[in-house]
């Protein structure tokens, strides 16, 4: 299959009073992600993965012990993880279904606890990468989070919710302020029903 930059699924200054202005959502959306988009088509043609889901291409080229990622697996993990993050991001956030919010204080103890465990991890995140909530493959709910373009998708796991720690994320907006960005992603921005959808 061919990358295609997805519309968001709002317009671009739909954001911007929840605190992720319409320029950030200018350049994460129409340049970084579009690059992602752009790189991966030129990387993946002619290979074996040419005409592969991008799922396929993740899990294929994912390499538990390589330093560095190849520049297939780098471009369709971002290409992946974009397409996530804007979903799972609404105006003004949503309601929390009663389904999810029972298992997120089974596996957490609290709400508050869930997010305080979810914005240390993308806080702690040395360099880019991402926070997630993951459905594992012992169906419990954990956070965990990951490098550079890396996602649940290597372990087996179920992205239920993505925070992209990637400067380019939050510099326009928030400064060097990342756990800040996280709070406000938290309170201003998830789209709770999108995430149970992902149960």
């Amino acid at each position: 299959m061919a990358f295609e930059l997805p519309d968001l699924p709002y317009s671009h200054d739909a954001l911007a009073d929840h605190g992720m202005s319409r320029e950030t959502l200018e350049y994460h959306h129409d340049i970084h992600h579009k690059a992602y988009v752009d790189n991966g088509n030129k990387a993946v043609a002619g290979t074996e993965w040419d005409g592969k889901s991008v799922e396929e291409i993740i899990k294929g080229t994912y390499d538990p012990k390589a330093v560095a990622q190849s520049g297939i697996f780098n471009n369709a993990s971002q290409y992946w993880n974009h397409n996530q993050f804007w979903e799972m991001m609404a105006p003004g956030g949503t309601g929390m279904p009663g389904e999810l919010e029972k298992a997120i204080t089974e596996s957490f103890g609290s709400l508050d606890k869930f997010k305080e465990d979810f914005a240390a991890a993308g806080a702690g995140q040395f360099g880019s990468g991402w926070a997630w909530l993951v459905k594992d493959t012992d169906g419990a709910l954990k956070v965990t989070k990951t490098e550079n373009g890396v996602n649940p998708l290597c372990f087996g796991q179920t992205a239920l919710l993505g925070c992209d720690v990637w400067e380019h994320s939050y510099y326009i907006d928030f400064r060097n302020k990342r756990p800040a960005y996280l709070q406000n992603f938290l309170d201003n921005l998830v789209n709770w029903e999108n995430v149970a959808s992902r149960m």
